[in-house]
């Protein structure tokens, strides 16, 4: 998946010298962030509805829509796709070890106490 995104993403960075009258990334770009939040949001909500409507090709469309979106966000706040893999790492690390942290040290232990709120959040939830 992160090659498709990673292709998407180089192909909103070549759209920002486009012309906006034949693209529409370039326009998009050219709108201004709160254009393009709202247009973030605004395939988010088409998926909600769609997966509420037990309609998974509508899903399936409306994610890639939202995928897009999200890319274009990112080109025009400078956030990289390695950035946001870095993070995922970085909280897969961080959640799934959590049980072997260290007891001595304060980072670990409120660490610790977050995985055990996040925990018990889970819990009552079922």
């Amino acid at each position: 998946m992160s090659d498709s995104l990673d292709r998407l993403y180089a192909g909103v960075l070549a759209a920002r010298t486009a012309d906006p009258s034949s693209s529409r990334t370039a326009r998009l770009l050219r709108a201004g962030r709160a254009k393009m939040a709202k247009k973030l949001a605004e395939e988010a909500v088409e998926v909600i509805i769609d997966a509420m409507h037990g309609s998974r090709d509508a899903v399936v469309r409306e994610s890639a829509d939202l995928l897009y979106n999200l890319v274009v966000l990112w080109v025009s706040a400078g956030v990289q796709p390695k950035d946001v893999w870095r993070e995922m790492d970085r909280r897969e690390r961080l959640f799934g070890i959590a049980e072997k942290l260290h007891k001595d040290s304060a980072e670990n232990d409120a660490r610790r106490k977050v995985v055990t709120l996040e925990s018990r959040r889970l819990h009552k939830r079922r």
